[in-house]
């Protein structure tokens, strides 16, 4: 099995979450054109490659999956009608109906090239291994209508993986470069016209009706266009004029639009905000005592704050929602805010305070390269100059190194020249961290922080084995036990406002729900 490194580690940051819905009011109405803002544009669209959020929203309008997920975390049918879930394999039956847009039929040959193509090591896909689990193969019986996603070894959420996997049908089987600029999905819409850096057009499959939920074609928009609106000043002015009719604003304009009349708003959490100690053989933070000083040095309600700009909320977990499974992994088990208990901690470990203030043992100085990425905006600055103010007064050097993704990424991974870096994570299941998080250390592997928590991978081999549900309360306890030894640092739930003037909308894990889109009479 191989180990996906940079390109799954600029999945872990950058892969980010949404659920809920927005809504305008008035009557919904069938036909005319829903608009929405996408914040960059969404690059090369064959499924295999599409590692982005802004890929993935756009890719969702085409594609189906085999199974879907509500807002609250519930397993629905997609393309499969019914599954049989054994511990290493879950078989799927197909339903009967679904048609590709070529007009072609949806078959399990269909779903398992989908599958067998990211994981061909040949293809290099981005998502083997985040969000296809490494090792999955996928085996057809067309006679029988079904299909076989296995692994070689117990797997908990080998149901919960099908959610996250678009399946290819049609012409794009045979031919993936159809793909690149075009769609070949069997989803309530096909991508009629692409502009790159501009929009997105695509047209509705009135003949739809095997959306998750019972969700069919019948009312939704005869066109959705996704316009290319890097600027999110831009993309709250067209909302408020009602020139586009939804957009999911991050940024300081959020303040407008949650004030502006005629919109619906609503507060969605997106993506984790935490910071990682790096524990390689020469890090002052290879010791837990230095970690966990380092930890209760820092007033993290208020670092929660300035890393969001106030919008933030108290985290409760690693993975975002809608969670496979339900509960609070951080409350009580981050080393609580004490300056005084951290100094003497420090001295104990025999870190004294040289003459200009920093600590030093065995002649080293606690010096501590900070890095960040600088595509965070304004509170991931900020949050890196109050870590590095907090530290100081603790006695360690700090020196702020920020990088754009593509530098980030290879610094942790290949060059590792970083002692602590703030990294969001946007992951949907806890199994896509656990190579992150153990096994080989980079550049080797992908555990890029060196990380070497015995009750970590203790839990988690205990929770691999089991169902989804049944390994829950281990999957929720390894999280934990990362926190307790500060192994990384989790500070905030961020949050954005999902918007509409004219139109509903639903989105789940920052996915459109195309089938629940509509117009207000008049929009």
């Amino acid at each position: 099995m191989r180990t996906p490194q940079a390109a799954a580690l600029t999945a872990l940051a950058l892969l980010a979450a949404a659920c809920g819905g927005a809504g305008g009011g008035g009557e919904p109405a069938g036909g005319g054109t829903f608009t929405y803002a996408l914040p960059s544009d969404p690059g090369v669209l064959d499924p295999a490659t599409g590692v982005l959020n802004v890929t993935l929203t756009t890719l969702s309008l085409a594609y189906d999956t085999l199974v879907g997920v509500t807002a609250d975390g519930k397993i629905v049918p997609g393309l499969a009608e019914k599954w049989t879930v054994e511990p290493d394999k879950v078989t799927f039956n197909l339903r009967k109906g679904a048609t590709c847009s070529d007009g072609a039929p949806v078959t399990p040959s269909d779903v398992a090239a989908s599958v067998n193509h990211i994981a061909d090591p040949a293809t290099k896909s981005p998502i083997y291994g985040v969000l296809v689990p490494t090792g999955m193969k996928a085996a057809a019986d067309d006679a029988a209508g079904t299909v076989t996603l296995s692994m070689p070894n117990p797997f908990s959420f080998i149901l919960d993986s099908a959610r996250m996997i678009y399946v290819v049908c049609g012409k794009g089987v045979k031919d993936r470069s159809l793909l690149a600029r075009g769609t070949s999905g069997s989803g309530p819409y096909r991508l009629t016209e692409a502009a790159p850096g501009d929009h997105y057009t695509f047209k509705v499959r009135r003949e739809y009706t095997w959306g998750p939920s019972g969700g069919t074609a019948k009312d939704v928009p005869e066109t959705v266009v996704l316009k290319v609106v890097p600027n999110e000043q831009t993309a709250a002015n067209l909302l408020v004029s009602g020139t586009i009719h939804g957009a999911t604003i991050y940024g300081p304009d959020r303040s407008r639009l949650e004030a502006a009349p005629g919109l619906t708003k609503e507060v969605i959490p997106v993506a984790n905000g935490q910071f990682f100690y790096h524990q390689g053989d020469d890090r002052p933070t290879r010791d837990p005592v230095v970690r966990k000083a380092l930890t209760q040095a820092i007033d993290l309600k208020e670092l929660a704050g300035i890393a969001s700009s106030g919008t933030g909320k108290p985290p409760t977990g690693l993975v975002l929602h809608p969670r496979p499974c339900q509960g609070d992994t951080v409350t009580g088990h981050v080393p609580a805010h004490d300056p005084a208990a951290a100094a003497a901690a420090l001295d104990a470990a025999g870190w004294q305070a040289g003459p200009d203030g920093v600590r030093v043992k065995d002649g080293k100085r606690l010096t501590l390269r900070f890095l960040y990425a600088t595509t965070r905006g304004a509170g991931t600055q900020a949050a890196a100059e109050y870590l590095a103010a907090a530290w100081k007064k603790a006695g360690a050097e700090v020196k702020l190194n920020g990088a754009i993704d593509t530098k980030l990424s290879e610094s942790l991974n290949a060059t590792q020249d970083w002692d602590v870096v703030w990294l969001p994570i946007g992951v949907t299941l806890p199994s896509q961290l656990v190579g992150f998080l153990s096994g080989p250390a980079a550049p080797k592997g992908a555990n890029f922080a060196h990380l070497a928590n015995k009750k970590y991978d203790s839990l988690v081999a205990e929770a691999t084995l089991k169902p989804a549900a049944e390994g829950c309360a281990q999957w929720l306890a390894a999280e934990s036990a990362l926190f307790e030894s500060a192994d990384l640092v989790p500070v905030v739930e961020t949050t954005v406002v999902q918007a509409a003037k004219g139109a509903t909308y639903q989105m789940v894990a920052g996915l459109f729900a195309p089938t629940s889109i509509r117009l207000a009479q008049g929009g």
